[in-house]
């Protein structure tokens, strides 16, 4: 399997890696996403499915926040790679980032995985 590590990046109370896993991009948002901090995962989201990589992983296992700023990065996101072919697939949310999804009806447009594998694999 293809494993390589794209790039990092931190502003404040968000960091977000990115690497290529076979044909998927796994971003990995660790922090709070918010109104302050949502460009930093919507500028490697968008990259990735500009670069081809429209089955974008995004790994929620340390995202310790989501307002429905950051949800809406997701929304769009999911919106680009399905128009190129692809999707977005979340994996292992934590009860209180989840809550927002379950809240707003979110969580029926994406396909939610409990594990990176599962989600790789899928």
């Amino acid at each position: 399997m293809d494993r390589q590590t794209v790039g990092s990046t931190q502003r404040g109370r968000l960091r977000v890696d990115v690497r290529n896993e076979g044909s998927s991009a796994v971003v990995t948002p660790a922090g709070e996403l918010d109104h302050h901090t949502a460009d930093l995962l919507r500028e490697p989201l968008e990259e990735a499915v500009s670069q081809g990589r429209a089955r974008l992983v995004v790994d929620c296992s340390q995202l310790e926040f989501c307002d429905s700023t950051g949800l809406n990065v997701l929304l769009g996101a999911r919106l680009k790679a399905e128009a190129a072919g692809g999707g977005v697939h979340l994996v292992a949310m934590r009860p209180v980032v989840a809550r927002v999804f379950q809240i707003t009806g979110a969580e029926a447009v994406f396909t939610v995985h409990d594990s990176l594998e599962s989600a790789l694999a899928d």
